[in-house]
């Protein structure tokens, strides 16, 4: 039987056991989420009726549902990876008889299933009460969205798995998370629509992984992507998902024959 399921589910178990942070998270998600809201819907209507498509009411429901999303996909950088790496962990990873990408990808799908809810729903109910939600009639945006969702999420995990292995070569990788974390806010969608960039910005972030993260799975939810279009958009993260799967694949095994563990 495949152990990757077990580590979904374990994921799940471990992310579930810190209660108090969770909530902590879907009080500032929801916070930041209504901060959003004012500062999107403030500046449609002062452009006038809508900007790039985006009228107040579907401005403020993009700025509560990346609220939602945000902590699933898990737009920020961690350094978990790149902590085992330094201190020499990754020796233990890579004996064990799991795949270490495999495991760690399952783990972490199991770890945003988890944050789907408490730390989704709030946002999304407080944005109802508050300015109101522009949700798709018809069931299958929703649909798709869940699956654009998944796939955001294992974008994400494969982009911080790559930018994490740097470690195997740098002694101090703050600076780079940092950058990573600073391109994944702006590029994401997550502070505005990848829509309202000027030209210019707008074609160097579709030509990043980071709209596969987190502005399609909320397009396709929201129905701003329909039909062919969300076919395309999910098309285009698969594509991301297996260059940067296969980027981190070929770098762990770079990385593993640089990799020297002292010790008896």
């Amino acid at each position: 039987m495949s152990p990757y399921p077990a580590l979904v589910a374990a994921g799940f178990r471990r992310w579930s056991t810190y209660r108090a942070a969770t909530a902590a998270g879907a009080l500032t998600n929801s916070v930041f989420g209504a901060l959003k809201a004012a500062v999107l819907v403030g500046t449609v209507t002062s452009a006038g009726a809508s900007v790039a498509g985006y009228d107040p009411l579907q401005a403020a429901t993009f700025a509560w549902t990346t609220q939602a999303f945000l902590a699933p996909v898990s737009v920020f950088a961690d350094d978990e990876l790149a902590r085992r790496v330094r201190t020499g962990d990754i020796a233990v990873d890579l004996a064990r008889p799991v795949d270490p990408q495999l495991a760690a990808w399952a783990t972490d799908l199991g770890r945003a299933a988890f944050m789907l809810l408490p730390r989704g729903v709030p946002p999304l109910a407080l944005g109802a009460l508050l300015t109101g939600l522009a949700l798709p009639a018809s069931p299958l945006p929703y649909l798709l969205g869940v699956a654009s969702l998944a796939v955001g999420v294992s974008v994400s995990f494969a982009a911080r798995w790559v930018v994490n292995l740097v470690a195997f070569w740098l002694t101090e990788v703050r600076g780079i998370l940092l950058l990573y974390t600073v391109l994944a806010t702006t590029l994401t969608g997550l502070s505005i629509p990848v829509a309202w960039f000027p030209p210019w910005l707008n074609a160097v972030a579709h030509s990043t992984p980071f709209p596969s993260m987190l502005q399609t799975p909320v397009d396709v939810v929201l129905g701003r992507a329909a039909g062919v279009e969300a076919l395309r958009l999910l098309g285009v993260q698969l594509v991301w998902l297996a260059v940067l799967l296969g980027g981190g694949r070929l770098l762990l095994a770079v990385g593993a024959r640089r990799l020297v563990v002292q010790g008896g």
